[in-house]
């Protein structure tokens, strides 16, 4: 048996266990490549579909390789990726106007694409046939249909992205409708009804998809056939109509979410998005904040079993290899979506989980965080730690301590709200858990204006000591700050090769007092990174460069610590 043979009698095993009942179309490498500061490598790509296809999505939108070579190497390469739960997608637009489908380029290289499934834009907005395209109504048909039928007779998967419908529905609806039931009687397996500008409200979203179901229900497609079983109600018909009908939502009006839910409360069963919400302007709808609603608020399988308490961590995978943040609120996944900083939330949670948590943070692979503050209180210090100590109490010796020293510390602008790390250091120091790893023996930072070179301005000299080991390094950097990063990471790296992995991910300055000038306190928070989690620190001082090194060194000795007790736990 061939590879080829086996990796689709895998496929076809794995289809057999699982059929979502909401499909999930990720357009992260398609349509997320198009916001804002987004770039992927073709190795940046391949490492996103293989998250996404550990998510377990049903569909992945991989580029559109008429309009770059670099889409045309991923599909090239994507062959040999033996993805076990998505299918890929490649994405264009219907043929040009005066032109069969099989004279145009563009048409011509999704063939050359080998997937199983293309993805064909039209326009359903008559705006946009005739001043955008420059086509009569009747061409822009003609070309829906032709090219539909040309994929079709590839005995390629057909799904239809009708854009600019909503916008098309509002000006001209019997045309937009048109548009959809031509594409279906072309043979469309899919078509998706795009808010392309981002800008219409649930309500439309809800009236429109029903019309569209119910136009799908009695069109006699060749499609919705293949569903029908025998004799089904008209309740039964509009629901496998649904199985046909999709949703692609932008943000530009904040209803991405709310529209793609809307859809599927209203019967669409396809729903489209970026995992982590980053595309065109404002962003596509999130499907890490839309796929836990619909498992866990509507009962709807999105995903394999086992699957959804990955999305925290596959998503911010994905926003790592994007090189962008996860936003802190993010619904479900965020850093704030299970953090609870008043005393009373706190006490509130360890009596009743569901006091003030709308689901269980763990079923989405998140965690609850008690924000540590002076309005916290000693239940939420006590819970924190007790993931260092499970003896810690809320009348605990220690709990009393670790207020008492936090009250005191945030009395000087420190803040802990933001910097877990910070505290749980805090915490394991008051609990005697704690010994320093390295020691800065000196250190010595200079920047220089205007630089030499024109390219870096800064340099820093770092000698630590390891175990009684001293080891001297040098970096450069753009400002003092990573240059003293670099040296100091350069220096322990021959103790801790681990940290080669570490990176500074965020870096935020607060000035405390801004009445005392140049002379006020800065509060610094860094956020870095190994690539598989992410964890924040905090530094005070008048010196901006001295509060960054004490949230330098507590983030290096965070990690440390971390790795060496997994390490002591795999070896036990």
């Amino acid at each position: 048996m061939s590879e080829h043979t086996a990796k689709h009698q895998s496929e076809a095993r794995f289809e057999e266990r699982f059929e979502p009942q909401v499909e999930i179309f990720d357009t992260t490498l398609r349509d997320g490549a198009q916001g804002e500061g987004i770039a992927f490598s073709v190795q940046d790509k391949i490492a996103v579909a293989r998250a996404l296809d550990e998510l377990g999505v049903a569909w992945i939108e991989a580029g559109n390789p008429g309009s770059n070579p670099k889409d045309m190497e991923f599909f090239r390469l994507a062959r040999d990726l033996g993805l076990q739960t998505a299918k890929l997608c490649a994405f264009g637009a219907t043929r040009k106007k005066g032109v069969t489908p099989q004279e145009d380029t563009n048409v011509r290289s999704l063939l050359q694409a080998e997937t199983e499934a293309v993805v064909l834009f039209g326009k359903s907005w008559d705006l946009h046939a005739t001043e955008v395209l420059k086509v009569s109504l009747e061409e822009n048909l003609a070309m829906i249909r032709e090219t539909i039928a040309f994929f079709k007779d590839a005995g390629k998967t057909v799904i239809y992205d009708a854009e600019h419908f909503f916008d098309g529905w509002k000006a001209n609806p019997d045309y937009a409708m048109t548009t959809l039931q031509t594409a279906l009687e072309a043979g469309a397996d899919r078509i998706v009804l795009c808010d392309t500008n981002g800008g219409t409200f649930p309500d439309v979203v809800q009236h429109c998809v029903k019309e569209v179901i119910n136009l799908v229900a009695h069109s006699g497609v060749s499609a919705l056939r293949g569903l029908i079983r025998g004799k089904e109600s008209e309740e039964e018909l509009r629901e496998l109509a649904g199985k046909l009908v999709g949703i692609h939502a932008h943000d530009d009006a904040g209803m991405a979410s709310a529209n793609s839910v809307m859809a599927v409360q209203a019967g669409a069963r396809h729903v489209q998005g970026t995992l982590v919400g980053f595309g065109e302007r404002c962003g596509n709808a999130a499907l890490a904040a839309i796929v836990p609603s619909l498992e866990l608020k509507l009962n709807l399988r999105c995903l394999p079993e086992g699957r959804l308490e990955r999305i925290s961590e596959l998503t911010r995978r994905v926003a790592e290899i994007a090189n962008v943040a996860v936003p802190d609120g993010m619904p479900y996944v965020g850093s704030h979506a299970f953090a609870h900083k008043a005393g009373m939330h706190a006490d509130g949670i360890l009596k009743v989980r569901r006091s003030f948590e709308h689901v269980d943070p763990a079923r989405v692979g998140n965690d609850r965080r008690f924000l540590m503050s002076e309005v916290g209180g000693r239940s939420a210090i006590a819970e924190r730690a007790k993931k260092i100590d499970p003896a810690i109490t809320k009348d605990h010796p220690v709990t009393a301590a670790v207020a008492a020293r936090l009250k005191a510390l945030e009395a000087e602008g420190w803040q802990f709200e933001g910097a877990d790390a910070s505290f749980e250091l805090l915490v394991r120091r008051e609990l005697g858990k704690y010994k320093p790893l390295f020691s800065i023996e000196r250190y010595r930072v200079v920047s220089e204006h205007p630089s030499s070179d024109g390219a870096t301005c800064s340099n820093a000299w770092v000698k630590v000591k390891v175990d009684g080991s001293t080891e001297i390094a040098a970096a450069e950097g753009d400002g003092p700050v990573n240059a003293l990063d670099g040296a100091l990471r350069r220096a322990l790296e021959r103790f801790y090769p681990e940290l080669g992995r570490v990176r500074l991910s965020d870096y935020k300055v607060r000035v405390i007092n801004g009445n005392d000038a140049t002379a006020a306190k800065v509060r610094v928070l860094i956020e870095s990174t190994d690539g598989e989690s992410a964890w924040t620190t905090v530094g005070v001082s008048a010196d901006i460069i001295d509060a960054s090194r004490s949230a330098l060194v507590d983030a290096i000795e965070y990690k440390l610590i971390h790795d060496i007790e997994r390490r002591f736990k795999a070896y036990i």
